[in-house]
């Protein structure tokens, strides 16, 4: 189902769109596609911290599209009250003299020693470009999931916002809480569901689950926490 989303370069646009992924880690579906491209492109800057949810997403879709870009089709996207950018045109450099060019690469192959020894700074220079490499590597490698949890209370005079404050405690690398909200369950208890972002390296969440979030002390506000949806980014 397609989705429309108006003036975006306005607060109010901004804070339509970080309703809208309250619930959501993308503009459509369970992985990023061409409909995340077009509003990301859409918005002028980054949105700002206040945004929660708009800034989370906006900032995750630009990673992918510096590693290893977005190939998901979408449903499709609608943005009114945003013109698009228009491609440049570039001119065509003009012709350089081919006996001018000629003597230059002549010139210039008078100035290459091909077997010259390599310097302490070339060294330097390719060892670092190695090591970028390798980094590089090892972070496409390292996978990301968005996942929402259920968290319980153990009735309707459990103090919630102590309750989040429990959950948002546990710190650890790979781990980056998200957005959350309180949503009803029935005779006046209410859950708390909050997303979060893991490496799926160093963050186990049956694990977080297990030893963190359902023993002391968190056990006295939380009596269970079930895993709502998990979506590999």
């Amino acid at each position: 189902m397609a989705v429309t989303f108006f003036d975006l370069g306005s607060l109010s646009g901004v804070k339509k769109l970080d309703e809208y992924l309250l619930t959501r880690s993308y503009i459509s579906g369970y992985q990023a596609s061409k409909d995340d491209i077009v509003v990301h492109a859409a918005l002028s800057k980054p949105p700002s911290a206040d945004f929660v949810n708009a800034s989370r997403w906006y900032h995750h879709i630009e990673a992918l599209l510096r590693i290893s870009g977005v190939s998901g089709d979408g449903s499709g996207v609608t943005i009114e009250g945003f013109a698009p950018v228009v491609d440049e045109t570039i001119a065509t450099p003009p012709a350089a003299d081919s006996k001018a060019s000629a003597a230059a690469e002549d010139d210039d192959d008078d100035d290459v020693d091909l077997f010259g020894e390599e310097t302490e700074e070339e060294k330097k220079a390719a060892e670092e470009r190695a090591a970028a490499v390798k980094t590089s590597a090892k972070k496409k490698e390292s996978g990301k999931s968005s996942v929402l949890l259920d968290v319980k209370p153990w009735d309707d005079e459990t103090d919630m916002k102590k309750l989040e404050e429990c959950v948002r405690s546990i710190q650890m690398e790979g781990l980056l809480w998200g957005a959350s909200k309180l949503v009803p369950v029935g005779y006046g208890i209410k859950k708390l569901q909050i997303m979060m972002t893991i490496v799926d390296d160093l963050v186990s969440v049956d694990t977080l689950i297990e030893d963190q979030l359902t023993v002391e002390p968190m056990n006295e506000y939380i009596q269970s926490c079930d895993i709502a949806a998990f979506n590999k980014i």
